[in-house]
């Protein structure tokens, strides 16, 4: 119960309206923060939710980035991927397992040339995570 009030919550914060499928995503993107794909999102889903269709969770993903609700990142080139933690930080992204994890890096300072505007900042790190390294 605390989940769906935390994504309505959410919702709510940045301004959008929490029809029942916006509300499952990110109740969804709350309890697994694996950053799945929105195929990922929609095979967990359908089965409790037998009308949703691929095209409402692309929409609902959409509409959620649109207003900073979720980060879209393209830690590979195969699949774009969702994080509902849009606060800054970084991505590991292990070359055994294939899993994504979240690293928390201080403040990074951002300095560009004059006229340039930052927006954004992805950073993506490539490697073996500690579990997989344990298992050599």
């Amino acid at each position: 119960m605390k989940t769906l009030q935390n994504a309505i919550e959410i919702l709510e914060r940045h301004e959008i309206r929490p029809s029942v499928q916006r509300t499952e995503v990110v109740k969804y993107l709350i309890e697994h923060r694996c950053h799945p794909t929105a195929d990922d999102i929609f095979m967990a889903l359908s089965p409790e939710m037998p009308t949703l269709s691929r095209t409402t969770i692309y929409n609902v993903l959409k509409t959620l980035e649109e207003n900073g609700a979720v980060r879209a990142i393209v830690i590979d080139e195969k699949n774009v991927r969702y994080d509902i933690c849009v606060d800054d930080h970084a991505h590991f992204k292990c070359s055994r397992c294939g899993r994504i994890f979240d690293i928390e890096m201080p403040r990074m300072e951002r300095q560009l040339p004059e006229g340039f505007e930052m927006e954004n900042v992805d950073v993506y790190y490539y490697g073996i995570c500690p579990e997989c390294a344990s298992k050599q």
